[in-house]
């Protein structure tokens, strides 16, 4: 069984989550959404899709039952998912950023969603921290000095200073951070770091970390860079 994080009490997942039994076309798929259930910070929305009914869970469902909806292909699908605040199990459930009300989308988010925290919504939908202007730390990289050097950088560690972008608490066991500082592009902006200390989204930070490259969690979930078991501290 995999466990949900919940707002007061996050129970560490003690399987993983397997590949779904429904493949997902390139847009994810559409249905009319039958029944909604709030549950702590999701709310988990079963769609019929005319051929099959499928349940997915977001932080960001902002439609009804009745309405026609989209689910993107973008969030992570678990098998045998037993939800602690509804005491239910699902034998597939989508957990996604957002479940968009068709005719209401502003973009849906690109980057793969983990499980057990509220991911961040489609574009727009949650002010983005501002990266402008940060400073290398001294005898640090940037976080796009990391992606061009990490070949030669793995296995050694890093010092970074950076802005909290997302944060996943209490997921496999660690905490999963996104930190930008403004430098790289599309692919290269964003460094991905596990931990065990509580950030907030927005926080400015220190993370001192073990790089790591190709790191492969399956079911389509790879990092081409992570920094591992980072001690993160708050940087002025």
């Amino acid at each position: 069984m995999c466990y949900e994080y919940q707002a007061s009490v996050a129970a560490e997942p003690t399987g993983q989550g397997q590949p779904a039994t429904t493949e997902l076309a390139p847009g994810g798929f559409t249905g009319k959404a039958v029944e909604a259930i709030k549950a702590s910070r999701y709310t988990y929305v079963q769609v019929d899709t005319g051929k099959e009914k499928i349940w997915a869970a977001t932080t960001d469902f902002r439609g009804k039952v009745g309405d026609m909806v989209i689910v993107p292909p973008q969030g992570l699908p678990m098998k045998d998912f037993h939800s602690n605040t509804l005491n239910r199990d699902f034998e597939m459930v989508y957990f996604v950023g957002v479940i968009v009300v068709a005719g209401h989308g502003e973009g849906l988010s690109k980057q793969p969603q983990i499980p057990g925290h509220p991911p961040i919504a489609g574009k727009g939908s949650v002010p983005q921290p501002e990266i402008s202007g940060i400073v290398k730390a001294k005898n640090g990289k940037t976080v796009a000095e990391v992606y061009a050097a990490r070949e030669d950088l793995a296995g050694k560690p890093v010092l970074v200073r950076g802005r909290v972008v997302k944060f996943f608490p209490k997921i496999m066991g660690k905490n999963w951070v996104h930190l930008q500082d403004g430098s790289g592009s599309e692919g290269t902006n964003d460094l991905t770091v596990t931990t065990d200390a509580m950030v907030e989204v927005g926080d400015l930070v220190l993370v001192s970390g073990v790089v790591s490259v190709d790191r492969d969690f399956g079911h389509g979930y790879s990092f081409t860079v992570l920094l591992e078991d980072a001690k993160v501290t708050a940087a002025e």
